[in-house]
C-alpha cells in the first residue's frame, strides 16, 4: 500500500494563485477526499499528484519516493475523471484492456485480468458491447474497471459521479467504497458534494481558495468544524449569537443569553459578558415535548415560514426574530401534527448539541 505526502505545494496560473502552500499526509489504504466549492483548487492538486500538472513549489512523495520528476505514465496511477473518456470505437472489454495493452501485458494474461476487473464492477456478460449500448452507470463502471485492472499503487478520482442521477450516484459510490476496502488501494477522491464526501471517506480535507481549512474524520468535521466555512460546507449549520451570562448547570457549562432574549445552557468556555456564537445542526433541534427543566432552558420560539416534506424527515424554516431564520429537521415526525406555514413552533436542543464556533463574531 502507498502512503502519499504532499509538502508545501504551490501552483499559480499567471498571477492567480490556485494552490497556496498545501501539505497533506494520506495514509496507506485509506480513502481520502478533497472537498470544496468550484475553483477551490482540489482538481488542480489532484492533477499535480497525478503528474499531469507541474507545481511551482513543493513536493509529492509516494512512500519515500519523490515523484516531482517522474512522468505521469511511470507513476502507476489509476485515474477516473468526471468525463468518462471511454473510447467509443472499442468494446467494453477493449476499453478495460487498454492500459494493459499499453504496458505490453501478454494476451492470455490480459483476458484473465479483464474478466476479473469486469467481475469486480459487475460488468460480466457486457464485455462485447459498445459504449453507446451502455447506461451512464455502466459506462462509469467501465472507467473504474479500466483504472483498477492495471493494479495501480494509487487511485485518483475527480468528480466521478457528477454525471449520474441521484439514485445511480448512491449505487456507484457504494461500489467504489466496497472495492476500495476490498483491494485496499490508497485513493484520493475529489468532490464538491458534501454528502458524498461524508458517505465515502475515511478522511476529508476541506479546501477553499487554494488552502486546506480542516482535515479530519467525517464526524469530526461535522461535529467540530474549525471554521464557519467548514460548518456551512459540511452540512447545514444554524449560527446564533449571544453573550455569556455566567457559569451554567454542571461541569463545563455556561449560561448564555441569546440576542433574541432566551437563556441557554451550553458546554463552552467563556467569561461573563463575552460575546459567543453557537452552531446548532438542524437535526439537533426538536419539537419541545414537555416541561423538563433542561429542555425548557434550551428553547427557541418562532413562526414557520416554510415546510418541506421529505418522507422520513420534515424540514422547517422557522423565523425566530426579525433577522434570524433557523432550519430544523424533525426525523420520524408525527404526520398528524405536522406544522404549516404561519404556525407557531417551539424548538429545543440538548446542552451538548450546541457547538462553539471558533473565530465567529456576531452582533452580540
Amino acid at each position: 500500500m502507498t502512503r502519499v505526502r504532499v509538502e508545501g505545494i504551490v501552483k499559480r496560473f499567471g498571477d492567480t494563485p490556485a494552490i497556496e502552500g498545501v501539505s497533506l499526509d494520506v495514509r496507506p489504504g485509506e480513502l481520502f477526499t478533497l472537498v470544496g466549492p468550484s475553483g477551490c483548487g482540489k482538481t488542480t492538486l489532484l492533477r499535480i499528484i497525478a503528474g499531469l500538472l507541474e507545481q511551482d513549489a513543493g513536493s509529492v512523495l509516494f512512500n519515500e519516493d519523490q515523484m516531482d520528476d517522474v512522468p505521469s505514465y511511470l507513476r502507476n496511477i489509476g485515474v477516473v475523471f468526471q468525463n468518462y473518456a471511454i473510447f467509443p470505437h472499442l468494446t467494453v472489454g477493449e476499453n478495460i484492456a487498454y492500459g494493459l495493452k499499453a504496458r505490453r501485458v501478454p494476451p492470455d494474461r490480459i483476458t484473465t485480468k479483464v474478466a476479473e476487473a469486469a467481475r469486480l464492477v459487475q460488468l460480466e456478460g457486457l464485455l462485447d458491447r459498445m459504449p453507446a449500448q451502455l447506461s451512464g452507470g455502466q459506462q462509469q463502471r467501465v472507467v473504474l474497471a479500466r483504472a483498477l485492472v492495471i493494479e495501480p499503487r494509487l487511485l485518483l478520482m475527480d468528480e466521478p459521479l457528477s454525471n449520474l442521477d441521484a439514485k445511480l450516484r448512491v449505487q456507484i459510490r457504494s461500489l467504489i467504497r466496497a472495492l476500495q476496502r476490498t483491494l485496499q488501494i490508497t485513493t484520493i477522491y475529489v468532490t464538491h458534494d458534501q454528502e458524498e464526501a461524508l458517505a465515502i471517506s475515511d478522511t476529508i480535507a476541506v479546501m477553499d481558495r487554494g488552502r486546506i481549512l480542516q482535515v479530519g474524520k467525517p464526524w469530526e468535521l461535522y461535529l467540530r468544524p474549525a471554521t464557519r466555512f467548514v460548518a456551512d460546507f459540511i452540512g447545514t449549520m444554524n449560527v446564533l449569537h449571544g453573550k455569556v451570562e455566567g457559569p451554567g448547570r454542571g461541569f463545563g457549562a455556561l449560561t448564555v443569553v441569546t440576542d433574541f432574549g432566551e437563556r441557554w445552557q451550553v458546554r463552552a468556555a467563556g467569561s461573563p459578558g463575552q460575546p459567543i456564537s453557537l452552531g446548532i445542526r438542524p437535526e439537533s433541534l426538536q419539537l419541545l415535548p414537555g416541561t423538563n427543566a433542561v429542555e425548557a432552558w434550551n428553547s427557541l420560539k418562532g413562526t414557520v415560514t416554510e415546510v418541506v416534506y421529505l418522507g422520513a424527515v420534515v424540514r422547517y424554516q422557522v423565523k425566530v426574530s426579525e433577522n434570524l431564520l433557523v432550519t430544523a429537521e424533525i426525523h420520524n415526525p408525527d404526520f398528524s401534527a405536522i406544522c404549516g406555514v404561519g404556525d407557531g413552533l417551539t424548538l429545543w436542543f440538548a446542552t451538548a448539541r450546541a457547538i462553539p464556533m471558533p473565530g465567529e463574531t456576531g452582533p452580540a
